[in-house]
């Protein structure tokens, strides 16, 4: 039987699944949207009970599409969305509470006090990362602080944290409290450059060692299924935060590397090998994969809001029916007309870091209308990239060719305007499904199947390039009127 290698890939809005060959070609896949919750203004939750189940119909699916046109699925790798962050009962395996998104904001207040108090230097040095809500430490210490008796239930040893990636362990296996140095590396609690949880960074943010997975490798035995789910016990060879599993699906793998994941929001990783560079320019240093004890790392920039904006025009504006509709639309007008769309929907990510940002539509005239509204939604992805880029570059990783991967990446016309605006080659694989194909390729190499991970170069392959052709002084014109709109939001 041909070997077979299923990925979980457990995001923001949705579940899917993946089964590829050893070829990094799709032989199956399923997908279940879960709803989003929004108790106040600034709060995302999810249910992780709606997690748990989406994750396990969407794998089941996938396996058994797969296994019966033959081969057999022999390992499991599992991607997921990073900061969200679920604690359970240790004995029931029930979340005490919903999970609190990376998107939320509740605990602005905290990352400010922390900041007042002078704390932002020394945990950015142990961790890479800034004091924000987007962070996994804060929302950790708001749940055991606002769930009745939950601060006693982690004292007696009761309750686990984790990343998605640690609650669906624990489902899959049934007792198993693990995770990666990947997503260790996004709590705020994990010392990136010691690889282990900090007892200074725990007593900062008020959050109990007891309540910690141990950290595994990025490629590691994480455990087997619980037979009952699958019809069989499963090897789970691998666990990675989903932008690390992105860029591995993009064969990221030596220093200068770069890719951009277009998703509910747009992570770049640029790879720094062995050295995890302090950013002086507000970025992040961060856990790129630990193999074999060996770390590498990378720096990252994350836009809260790309395919968000998207959804919003949809669900929220009812603007379109569907997200590939915004390519059409955006191609039958030459400009939008100088309005743009700063998506500040959920606070600004970097290099910016504003909490309390919220977004805003700049330049409305009268004879502003839809399909500029549509096209201004699509050039923000554009300018946030090239924001990112910027600072990337004063940090010393300058960036030639961006690959791109994720829902968004699909829109040629985007695509486009992407590499004009960034003056970058853009370069898109033929399977833009890389978190997943990044999560299997890891598993697959936790089971023998392949040498070394440079190999896996050769099953990314790309579908298009995209070459910039903007003018000069056009570019620097709509690059100024962005800065013009962000400075009217930030201010």
């Amino acid at each position: 039987m041909e070997p077979l290698l299923l990925a979980i890939d457990q995001g923001t809005t949705s579940s899917r699944a993946f089964v590829f060959d050893t070829k990094g070609a799709i032989v199956s896949s399923a997908q279940a949207e879960f709803p989003q919750l929004y108790p106040q203004p600034g709060w995302v939750e999810h249910d992780p009970e709606a997690i748990w189940t989406t994750s396990l119909a969407t794998a089941r699916s996938a396996l058994e599409q797969a296994e019966s046109q033959g081969g057999q699925v022999i390992g499991i790798g599992i991607a997921n969305q990073r900061e969200t962050c679920v604690i359970w009962d240790r004995r029931t395996q029930k979340p005490i509470s919903n999970a609190i998104v990376w998107q939320d904001r509740r605990t602005s207040e905290t990352c400010q006090r922390l900041k007042s108090d002078g704390l932002e230097p020394s945990i950015s040095e142990k961790t890479g990362l800034l004091l924000d809500p987007y962070f996994s430490a804060t929302k950790v210490s708001w749940i055991l602080d606002h769930i009745d008796g939950a601060r006693q239930l982690a004292s007696d040893g009761h309750l686990a944290f984790g990343t998605v990636d640690a609650f669906l362990l624990s489902r899959l296996t049934g007792n198993a409290h693990l995770t990666d140095a990947t997503n260790a590396a996004r709590t705020s609690l994990f010392s990136i450059y010691n690889n282990e949880w900090d007892d200074d960074l725990c007593r900062a943010f008020n959050v109990p060692s007891s309540v910690l997975p141990e950290v595994y490798d990025t490629v590691a035995e994480f455990g087997h299924t619980q037979k009952d789910l699958f019809g069989r016990s499963i090897p789970i060879l691998a666990m990675v935060g989903d932008q690390q599993a992105a860029a591995a699906g993009q064969a990221c793998f030596t220093k200068g590397d770069v890719k951009s994941t277009y998703g509910t929001g747009c992570f770049i990783i640029a790879e720094t090998g062995d050295h995890g560079p302090q950013s002086n320019n507000r970025l992040l240093t961060t856990i790129s994969r630990r193999i074999d004890g060996e770390v590498s790392y990378a720096l990252e920039g994350s836009i809260f809001v790309a395919g968000a904006s998207v959804q919003w025009l949809r669900d929220e504006l009812g603007m379109v029916s569907s997200a590939a509709e915004t390519e059409e639309i955006a191609a039958k007008i030459q400009s939008t007309s100088g309005v743009y769309l700063v998506p500040a929907f959920v606070g600004l990510g970097a290099p910016h870091w504003v909490a309390d940002a919220r977004g805003a539509l700049v330049g409305l005239t009268r004879g502003a209308g839809r399909a500029q509204i549509v096209r201004a939604t699509l050039e923000s992805t554009a300018y946030q990239t090239f924001d990112l880029l910027e600072a990337m570059e004063r940090d010393g990783a300058k960036v030639s060719i961006l690959k791109v991967d994720g829902g968004m990446a699909a829109n040629d016309w985007l695509m486009q305007f992407l590499a004009d605006i960034c003056n970058v080659v853009v370069e898109r694989p033929k399977v833009l499904e890389t978190t997943a194909s990044g999560a299997a390729l890891l598993a697959g190499y936790g089971a023998g199947l392949f040498d070394g991970l440079e190999n896996s170069a050769e099953m990314r392959d790309m579908d298009c390039r995209f070459e910039p052709m903007m003018h000069e002084s056009a570019r620097n014109d709509l690059i100024g009127g962005w800065r013009n709109a962000l400075e009217a939001v930030l201010s």
